[in-house]
C-alpha cells in the first residue's frame, strides 16, 4: 500500500487532463504518478518492466524508451486511446555504468546513455508537441539532474553530458513552442532518496571497496554537500513538477529548476 502523500492536494486541480509520466513505477516517477492521480488527472506511465504499484496509473505501457520502437509504441497507444496529451513529463533517465575510468566507455555505452537520457525525451516530445501546438495548450517537463552542472571525469561523464544536452535542448524547445502556447521547463534534482540514487551509491561502494555509508557521504561530498543537511524526498520533486504543470506556473517557460537543498547555489 502506498504511503500517505505528505502534502495537501486539490483533488480537482488536474481534472480532465491527460498526463504521461515516463519511468513511473518507482522513485520520482512513482511520486509524480501519485501526485497527478490525487489531483484528478488521467495518468499514463511507462517502464521497461511492470512493477506492483498502488495506486496504479490509469494506463500503463510497458516499453523501453531508449529505443525508437519503444517510444513509437507509447505514442501509438496514447494517441489511439486518448488522442493526445495535455502534460508530458519526460522522467526516464539512468546510467547503469559503474564509476570507472572514462576511457572504459565504449561507443555502445555512450549511445545507450544518450538514447536513455536525451533521445527518449526528444522522440516523445516530437510525438506529442505538435498536437499541443495545434490546440495552443500544453506542458512539457524534462527531468534532468544536478550532475549536468557538476561534471565528472570518470565514466559518469556520459550521464552528465546527456543531461547537459537535455538542458540545452529543453531551453531551445521552450523558445520554439512558447509562441504556440506550449510551455517547456526542466527540473534538475540533487540528491533525492530514490532507488536509482541507492543503486548509484552501491556502485560507488563496490568499485571503491567502501561501505554504503562511506559511499553515500562521498556521493554527497561530490555535489559540495547539502546545506539543508538532508537528502530530498521524491514527493518534493513531484510538488515542483505539479506547480510547473498547473495554471499557477503559467508564466514559467524555458527554465531549468535546481531542487537540491542548496547544493548548487548559483545556476
Amino acid at each position: 500500500m502506498t504511503a500517505k502523500y505528505p502534502f495537501a492536494v486539490d483533488a480537482r486541480e488536474f481534472s480532465g487532463k491527460r498526463v504521461l509520466i515516463t519511468g513511473g513505477t518507482k522513485g520520482l516517477g512513482a511520486a509524480m504518478v501519485h501526485r497527478f492521480l490525487l489531483s484528478g488527472a488521467r495518468v499514463a506511465s511507462t517502464a521497461r518492466s511492470p512493477k506492483d504499484r498502488d495506486p496504479a496509473p490509469s494506463l500503463f505501457i510497458q516499453a523501453d524508451l531508449s529505443t525508437a520502437a519503444g517510444v513509437q509504441s507509447v505514442a501509438d497507444r496514447i494517441l489511439g486511446e486518448w488522442g493526445g496529451l495535455d502534460i508530458l513529463v519526460d522522467n526516464v533517465g539512468a546510467s547503469d555504468v559503474p564509476p570507472t575510468p572514462l576511457e572504459s566507455l565504449t561507443d555502445e555505452r555512450w549511445l545507450h546513455i544518450l538514447n536513455t537520457n536525451l533521445m527518449s525525451a526528444v522522440r516523445l516530445d516530437h510525438a506529442f508537441v505538435q498536437g499541443m501546438a495545434e490546440r495552443k495548450s500544453g506542458v512539457v517537463i524534462h527531468i534532468g539532474s544536478i550532475w549536468h552542472r557538476l561534471v565528472q571525469t570518470d565514466s559518469s561523464l556520459a550521464y552528465c553530458a546527456a543531461k547537459g544536452a537535455l538542458s540545452i535542448y529543453s531551453k531551445g524547445l521552450a523558445r520554439a513552442l512558447a509562441p504556440k502556447g506550449v510551455r517547456v521547463n526542466m527540473v534538475s534534482p540533487g540528491c533525492i532518496e530514490t532507488e536509482a540514487a541507492s543503486e548509484w551509491i552501491g556502485q560507488i561502494a563496490v568499485s571503491q571497496g567502501v561501505s554504503l555509508e562511506a559511499a553515500k557521504l562521498q556521493f554527497i561530498a561530490a555535489i559540495g554537500g547539502i546545506p539543508l543537511g538532508r537528502t530530498g524526498k521524491p514527493a518534493e520533486i513531484a510538488e515542483l513538477v505539479a506547480f510547473l504543470a498547473s495554471d499557477r506556473g503559467a508564466f514559467a517557460s524555458g527554465v531549468d529548476y535546481f531542487l537540491d537543498g542548496g547544493a548548487f547555489p548559483t545556476v
